[in-house]
């Protein structure tokens, strides 16, 4: 388990009601997914987890309960972000922390179809 940064817990009221820390951490099961998932990404973009933690541009409302997609557009690189993100919630176990479930570059078609067909909960201003 490896801390990956912080997120700004008021941003994702809209998401889930009571997140509970604003830590986040990757498991390494969910690591190696990444890895054999999304080849290539993890080793050039693990270093912009931070930022699209903490700084996402958009979050939109996931399928799966207690998680969101934050989405993200690095200008300086001109590459966009997808994470998904499981949140800490009161019914969890005490030692349960915001876990990182899978992050990757998209093209920027994805990106906006993200947008257009599901519920943005937070948009930066």
């Amino acid at each position: 388990m490896n801390f990956v940064g912080k997120i700004d817990r008021e941003m994702f009221q809209a998401a889930v009601l009571g997140t509970l820390t604003d830590e986040v951490i990757l498991t390494d099961p969910q690591r190696q997914h990444i890895i054999e998932s999304h080849p290539n990404d993890y080793e050039r973009y693990a270093r912009y987890l931070p930022v699209v933690l903490l700084e996402p541009d958009f979050i939109v409302e996931d399928n799966n309960p207690n998680s969101a997609v934050l989405l993200k557009k690095i200008d300086r690189e001109g590459k966009r972000f997808q994470l998904i993100l499981r949140l800490k919630v009161e019914d969890d176990p005490i030692d349960y922390k915001n876990s990182v479930i899978t992050f990757w570059k998209i093209e920027e078609k994805r990106y906006r179809r993200y947008l257009r067909t599901k519920k943005v909960l937070y948009k930066r201003v």
